[in-house]
């Protein structure tokens, strides 16, 4: 019987190559005018080498970076073959077209980073299945049509970046179901209807952003039990009603941006407890009252941005 240890693998040993893997790669150099920003990806060295192109020990890419290198055309949906992928980020280029479903064929997901494009059409509803996404970047692209509810099953998500879009409809409800999301973020859009009460589920997020949609209705109380919220911002939009008391328990909201709307009556009292608040915007409503005393030393604003209410006497 052999007792002898395996011979070591001589450092200079080319890692073993998926040709499906290489394929898909070849794949995105020519639909992404590859001449332009890569030799090494068109000679026979090993993806190893590649630009961008980070692989595991046993030679499987885990990780597609190109960012800022000019890449135009589309996404092939062969990308969807590279299935040990952890990040794909190709954000701040000129790719155009959709965005192939079969990324969502990419079980090992957790970065999908494709924001500052030229992305069109509709955001896929099979993203939905990447159990394993913890970031999803679709920002800053021309992505239209509604926002898929399936993105509510992304249960590992901490961060949801879709801004800068054309993106309509309301806000799914399924949303709330995000319960590690820390960054939510839909402004600059077209969405419309109300805000969905289900967004007070969002036990962890710190920032919430939907200013500059063209939302509508009342703003919920139930963000009041958002209790790790630093940032609101709802500016921008066709929000009515009053400004909830609730908000004052948001004990570490420091920015709170509510310009821009239809808001009436008076500012809740209750704002007079957020003592880390430092930004308040509520220029452009037609509010009432004033402006809780407590607040003056906080705020880092002028009386302009307050809608030009005085602070209150005590």
């Amino acid at each position: 019987m052999n007792t002898q240890p395996p011979e070591p693998t001589p450092a200079n040993t080319p890692l073993p190559e998926s040709p499906v893997e290489r394929a898909a790669l070849i794949a995105l150099y020519y639909s992404a005018n590859g001449q332009e920003w890569s030799s090494p990806w068109q000679s026979g060295a090993p993806m190893s080498e590649w630009q961008g192109v980070t692989v595991d020990s046993q030679g499987r890419v885990v990780e597609l970076i190109l960012v800022g290198y000019d890449l135009r055309g589309h996404l092939p949906p062969e990308l969807g073959n590279l299935s040990r992928l952890k990040v794909l980020n190709l954000a701040h280029n000129q790719l155009s077209g959709e965005i192939p479903a079969e990324l969502s064929n990419l079980a090992n997901l957790e970065g999908l980073y494709l924001r500052g494009n030229q992305l069109s059409g509709e955001i896929p509803a099979e993203l939905g299945n990447l159990a394993n996404l913890k970031i999803l970047f679709l920002g800053d692209n021309q992505l239209s049509g509604d926002i898929p509810a399936e993105l509510g099953n992304l249960a590992n998500l901490k961060s949801l970046f879709l801004g800068g879009n054309q993106l309509s409809g309301d806000i799914p409800a399924e949303l709330g179901n995000l319960a590690n999301v820390e960054g939510f973020l839909l402004s600059d859009n077209q969405l419309s209807g109300e805000i969905p009460v289900e967004l007070g589920n969002l036990a962890n997020v710190e920032g919430l952003y939907l200013s500059d949609n063209q939302l509508s209705g009342r703003i919920p109380a139930e963000l009041g039990s958002l209790a790790n919220l630093g940032g609101l911002d709802l500016g921008g939009n066709q929000l009515t009603g009053e400004i909830p008391a609730e908000l004052g328990n948001l004990a570490n909201l420091g920015e709170l941006w509510l310009d821009g709307n239809q808001l009436t009556g008076e500012i809740p009292a209750e704002l007079g407890n957020l003592a880390n608040l430092k930004i308040l915007d509520l220029l452009g409503n037609q509010l009432s009252g004033c402006v809780p005393r407590s607040l003056e030393n906080q705020l880092f604003m002028s009386l302009s941005d307050l809608g030009g209410l005085p602070f209150c006497f005590e």
